[in-house]
């Protein structure tokens, strides 16, 4: 448990973790909290105003150099000799539920002949750090499905991908909208089309939610999981409940 920011990692995963911990508790949250979020097109039913454009060979050679004119760092996209290209994608991981990892635990074999040990498979659920993003290097034709699939393997999760799901993110007239990309819809292209800028368009990875959830498709450890993390901000939301009633009462006892 950090002292600083109360995450709570399993002593095997401690070399996986990446945390920087030197703000307070509830620092970078606040963006979360105060913006006014629009969930838009969440079921896919339309193609957002990027997918709907068709360039030719010529007008993706012309975004790409203007793509390529625009950034500041070295993430430049290039054409390739068959007409496709290759770039890079930021991605923010804000997933609220934990993730599972495998754990291998190392026993010795009691079988005669083998003196190698032998392993036995396990899974660890814990919470990727808020603020996590990362980097992919992909092509133009490379579906949003595939692009969860890479993220799922860099941080080596081994849920169900289906479980999750790939938002773009805009900013408009002072609102942020949100829509969930299609397993076919292609990200690189979305980039392009929309220019290196992450206030107009950015890429989130979130719980697939789709209405009810499917419980029948999580592990009876992660069910577990979750009914601890479910009784654990139970008790918090009561605790700040009688907390916020006490100083009321203070109050009303001190104007008395």
């Amino acid at each position: 448990l950090s002292p600083d920011c109360s995450f709570t990692c399993h002593y095997r995963c401690r070399a996986l973790v990446r945390l920087d911990c030197s703000g307070p508790a509830g620092a970078g949250d606040e963006d979360d909290g105060n913006e006014r979020v629009l969930e838009k097109d969440t079921n896919v039913d339309e193609p957002s105003e990027w997918e709907k454009t068709e360039l030719d060979q010529a007008q993706v050679e012309q975004r790409i150099k203007e793509y390529n004119s625009q950034i500041n760092s070295n993430l430049f996209m290039s054409l390739n000799k068959d007409g496709s290209y290759t770039g890079f994608i930021k991605v923010q991981l804000k997933l609220v539920r934990p993730v599972s990892v495998p754990a291998t635990k190392r026993v010795p074999s009691v079988q005669a002949g083998r003196p190698h040990p032998q392993g036995v498979k396990r899974r660890t659920s814990f919470y990727l750090p808020k603020g996590t993003v990362k980097h992919l290097h992909i092509l133009s034709h490379t579906r949003a499905s595939e692009v969860i699939d890479a993220l799922l393997r860099k941080f080596t999760v081994i849920d169900n991908p289906r479980k999750f799901a790939l938002f773009e993110r805009s900013e408009k007239d002072e609102q942020v909208y949100l829509r969930k990309l299609g397993d076919d819809e292609q990200p690189l292209r979305l980039r392009l089309l929309a220019g290196p800028s992450e206030k107009v368009l950015s890429f989130i990875l979130k719980e697939n939610e789709t209405g009810e959830v499917n419980w029948d498709a999580f592990t009876l450890p992660e069910l577990q999981n979750f009914l601890l993390i479910l009784q654990r901000e139970e008790e918090e939301h009561v605790r700040r409940l009688r907390h916020r009633y006490a100083r009321c009462r203070q109050k009303m006892q001190e104007a008395l």
